[in-house]
Order: C-alpha cells, then structure tokens, then sequence
C-alpha cells in the first residue's frame, strides 16, 4: 500500500489519517479476523477509530457505558468524544437536558475528553451544536448522492449541505465521513440511485475534497475489504476523477465549482479548483481563506481568459467571469 496521508485537526494538533475506520460492522468477522484486520489498519497508518455501534442512542447509563469503554481498551481519556446519532431537535434538546453535554464537557475539562463532537445526517442539527463554539469534530453523511438530493440520508439541498461544509472550515471544526459509499448502493449501477456505479476510490476522493473534511471513515467487516478500501493510497489521479457524477447530478448542480479540477491543465498553472475553494470558503466567512489563497503560487489574477477550463468544466462553471470575480474580491 502507499503511504498514508494526514490532515490536521484545527483546533488541535493531531495528525488524522484520510482513511480512517468504521467499526459498526466488523463484528460480523471471527475475533481473529477482526484482529487481523486492526492490525492491517495500524500497520497502514491508519490512525482514526471510530467505536460507536451503528444503531447508537443517547441512553440514562451513558457515564457507566463510557467508563466501561475506557477500561477496556485500557485507556484513561479519549481523543474524541461524540454524541452519536443526533438525528432530530428532540435529540439535540435531549442531550441538552438530560445531562450528557453538561457530563462531556465535565470530562472535556479533566481531560477525559480531548475534543468533543458529534454524528448527525441533518445539517439544521449540527449547525445548533456549532453555535455552541464547543465542538471540534462532526461525523456526517457525505457522498454524491446525499449531496444532490438523491437517497435515504439526502438531507438538505445541495447548496445547504455545501455551505455546512464551508461553516464547518471557517469555525475550525474538521469532518470525518460515514457512508461514503451511500451504504454500499453507489458502487453498483443496480442499486446506485443513478443507475450508475462509482468506484470507492472516486467517492473516497469526492469525500476528500469537500471543505473541512479530514478523513473518511468506511465500514469493513474484514481484512479484505480494508484491503480493497486501502488502494485509494495508490490509486492515480484518473482512477479519482469523479466528474462522471456531472451526467447524473440534477440542474440545481449546474454551474457550481465542485473542485473536481477536471478542468487541469490551466495554461497558466492556476489550481482553479483550490482557487474556488478558497473564496467559497472566505464568502462563509473563513476569516483565514484569503491568506491560503494568497500563499497559492498561482492566483485567479494569472487567468487569460483562454477558455480551457471552460470547454473542460462538466459543471458548466464559467470559470472566466469567476476567475475576474475572485481576484477582485482578494484584492480588497
């Protein structure tokens, strides 16, 4: 396998691998096999676990469930402690009320908890968790479907889920992905909402690019599928093209930068995918997008007009008229 690649947890200074590991079903595998696989995962740099089981609910024994899991993995304190399964305001209330967000950031405060967060498919309820200012890790839902309306967890439309994402990057609150793979639906053109199947590495790739977002965590039931999963590290970069997803994406997709970079070369060099990223992520009000944007070596001011980006764009961005607009906004 390739070599791991890690990204930074903002409000912190853990290392998280881009691959990480879902474990709701892995103990469908035999005790030796699920060892196997563990040892696979840690042996490839794999350094994010993800410990919930995958019907996880808020429950009244939620400090003695808690204790019990830091003993048995012999451990005093967790890197992460989440809420799972955050789904309705009822449940964001719930947590508020009962006392398991008083007892997490008891713990936050010990040391117990180095960073808290939470799961939710539903945008509305994670953004009730970021006016908190107190959470620095979101799991969520992300995969071509759900982002363009499409399947079981497709909450909000396309442009409320993108801008959850730039939200998310402008507060320093990084992102790790379930259901990548929309459960396993998108990598067969039978079950895929599009009639069309995506490979793991392009929906692991989509994932990747998505603002905020620092590892995407697949479930395994073994080492054969962690195997499989783990060939993104040496996948090329036509193998992670996911612009395909323009031939099934609905109209309200048109015209929005996806930052696939389908549309490289650029003549000049400018990364315009990076470019778009950037300004979307400053027009959320990410006070330090201009200065990523201005360490780029390449910046929107550099574009000719040529029109390659354009007649490449599966989107249909006009990438010219944005390429002037974005200039002039750093430029202020």
């Amino acid at each position: 396998m390739g070599n791991m690649r890690y990204r930074k947890l903002p409000h912190g200074e853990e290392l998280i691998s881009e691959i990480g590991l879902g474990m709701g079903s892995i103990h469908e595998g035999s005790e030796e096999e699920i060892e196997k696989t563990l040892r696979f995962a840690i042996e490839s740099g794999v350094n994010y676990f993800d410990m919930a089981a995958s019907e996880a609910k808020p429950y009244p024994c939620y400090a003695r469930v808690f204790e019990g899991q830091l003993a048995m993995l012999h451990t005093d304190y967790t890197d992460m402690g989440f809420v799972h399964c955050i789904d309705e305001m009822d449940d964001y209330e719930e947590v508020m009320s009962n006392g398991i967000w008083d007892y997490m950031k008891s713990l936050k405060k010990d040391g117990v908890i180095r960073h808290l967060g939470l799961s939710s498919h539903d945008p509305a309820v994670i953004r009730r968790f970021l006016d908190t200012g107190l959470i620095d890790m979101v799991m969520f839902s992300i995969n071509p479907a759900y982002d363009y309306s499409t399947g079981e967890y497709a909450i909000g439309t396309t442009s409320d889920r993108g801008m959850l994402y730039r939200e998310c990057e402008a507060q320093g609150v990084g992102i790790s992905v379930m259901k990548p793979f929309g459960g396993g639906q998108l990598l067969n053109a039978k079950t895929s909402p599009f009639k069309q199947a995506l490979t793991r590495t392009q929906c692991i790739r989509y994932a990747l690019d998505r603002p905020a977002v620092l590892t995407v965590l697949p479930g395994v039931r073994g080492y054969e599928d962690l195997k499989d999963i783990l060939s993104y590290l040496d996948a090329t970069e036509e193998e992670m093209d996911y612009s395909a997803i323009s031939r099934f994406t609905p109209q309200n997709a048109d015209g929005i930068c996806v930052y696939c970079n389908h549309c490289q070369p650029c003549p000049r060099g400018i990364n315009v995918g990076m470019v778009n990223k950037y300004y979307d992520l400053a027009l959320a009000g990410d006070t330090m997008a201009k200065g990523h944007y201005e360490k780029l070596n390449v910046r929107a001011d550099a574009c000719i007009q040529c029109g390659h980006c354009e007649s490449r764009c599966p989107f249909h961005v006009r990438q010219e008229s944005r390429m002037k607009e974005i200039a002039e906004y750093f430029q202020k």
